[in-house]
């Protein structure tokens, strides 16, 4: 009975890591599902050592990749000791098939953990990390192409992306997008990391660009040719910012990301906005804010906040965020880490609570502390704001309020601090707690930022 359940134990083993050890599968041509696509470059990697099929015959090119087995395949590919060890990781076991490729990995830069000390190994591996993990596992340097309308400047995989798109190791999708939360499957993990063992596997990239332009239209139709007798390749939205690589009198030869087309110079501009905004979501970490239907008032700013990063970075605005994830920060670092970045606005994003459940609507506060043309700014601001919200989220209109507020009144920059609900009545909560309302509000809120932008100049 023993010996069946050892035999048992050792075939389940035998699954599991049937997608990092070489097996007697050897070649891409032999495996059922293997696309025409990528079969060179898993063929490659397969001879490499570095890859092999399931033991019923297939690679599943499209199974993710779990952040253990990405360690060990880079691991396997640069040749580095596998044998199994302790780590620095607290959640890798030494007798884990992978500690020894995962501590490797670790020592030779091309992973790390998260700031409580874990991996998560049996995580998937998403594409922005991966990007991460292969342009310094295989020292592809700084890069100059790789502009993509889901990744944010400020990103912490933005260079990384960059970088292997710069060096051919990958690109993005037809709809100019990268997707960098998404997660990585087998046949993208081969294609990026034969690429980075062979050149000869490179896609190519555009080398020369003759500068930046601005989208202008609401939505502006990328073409194949230099007119409109030309099908549609895609379709750009106002405020991104493209690749200029051939002026051809009216048109222009474009890229982005991995769209690349034409469009007419007439609905694009060579200037983008020079402001710089600070957005502020309130609380963080052990100051939840408050509490009611089920939300926690930290999580809705965040992910409000956010969003709006990402309509005002499309407008060609640049934007500091004071936290981008679940951090507490003090008041005065807030207002402190805004001016140090040259921010010219603040705005800060909160959601309301009261003991009676009946209150309920939408507010905008700005200080007047001040009696300088920040404070006449800062009602200006303010009043475009919640003139955006209050229609966007259909909820009571409580106003603009002059409140003096720490982040809003003792910031040298014209402010506001928005309160987008209650979070203790029912039908506000009903649309803090959902994502196309959240959606509507982030875009209202860069809407009447915007507004202002354009008042001031």
């Amino acid at each position: 009975m023993l010996q069946n359940r050892i035999k048992m134990l050792v075939f389940l083993l035998a699954l599991v890591t049937a997608a990092v050890w070489p097996s007697n599968v050897a070649k891409a041509a032999s495996l059922s599902d293997i696309p025409d696509r990528s079969e060179e470059e898993i063929n490659y990697l397969m001879n490499q050592g570095v890859l092999s099929g399931y033991p019923d015959g297939t690679f599943k090119p499209h199974k993710e990749v779990t952040r253990e087995e990405a360690a060990t395949l880079i691991a396997r590919a640069l040749k580095l000791d596998g044998t199994q060890r302790n780590t620095v990781f607290s959640d890798v076991s030494r007798y884990s098939y992978a500690s020894g490729y995962i501590q490797s990995s670790y020592e030779q830069g091309a992973i790390s953990g998260y700031p409580d000390g874990t991996y998560k190994p049996k995580e998937t591996m998403t594409r922005g990390q991966m990007a991460v993990s292969v342009s310094n596992a295989f020292s592809l340097g700084s890069g100059s192409n790789g502009s993509y309308g889901d990744v944010s400047s400020y990103a912490y995989y933005y260079d990384a992306v960059k970088s292997v798109t710069s060096a051919g190791v990958a690109a993005g999708y037809p709809d100019g997008t990268y997707r960098p939360e998404s997660a990585i499957t087998r046949e993208e993990f081969a294609l990026f990391v034969a690429r980075a063992l062979n050149e000869q596997f490179r896609v190519s990239t555009d080398i020369d660009s003759y500068g930046e332009r601005v989208v202008t239209a609401d939505i502006l139709n990328v073409r194949s040719g230099p007119s409109t007798g030309y099908s549609i390749v895609g379709k750009l939205s106002e405020g991104t910012t493209i690749e200029v690589h051939e002026d051809l009198g009216s048109w222009l030869k474009i890229s982005y990301g991995s769209l690349n087309g034409y469009v007419h110079e007439d609905y694009t501009t060579s200037h983008s906005s020079s402001h710089i905004i600070a957005i502020d979501a309130g609380h963080g970490d052990g100051d939840g804010g408050a509490t009611g239907n089920g939300l926690l008032e930290k999580e809705v700013n965040l992910d409000v906040a956010k969003r709006v990063q990402k309509y005002l970075v499309d407008a060609g605005i640049k934007v500091v965020m004071t936290r981008d994830d679940d951090t507490f920060v003090e008041l005065e670092d807030r207002v402190d880490y805004a001016v140090n970045r040259n921010a010219d606005t603040f705005v800060s994003i909160h959601s309301n609570s009261f003991y009676m459940e009946s209150a309920n609507g939408i507010e905008t506060y700005y200080s007047s502390a001040s009696l300088d043309d920040r404070a006449r700014k800062s009602k200006q601001l303010a009043t475009y704001i919640q003139n955006r919200l209050v229609p966007a989220l259909d909820l009571a209109d409580r106003g603009v309020k002059d409140v003096p507020y720490h982040v809003i009144s003792e910031t040298p920059l014209p402010s506001a601090l928005v309160e987008l609900g209650f979070v203790t009545n029912d039908t506000d909560a009903s649309r803090l707690g959902s994502d196309y309302w959240r959606e509507r509000a982030a875009k209202a809120i860069a809407q009447g930022i915007q507004d202002y932008y354009n008042w001031l100049d």
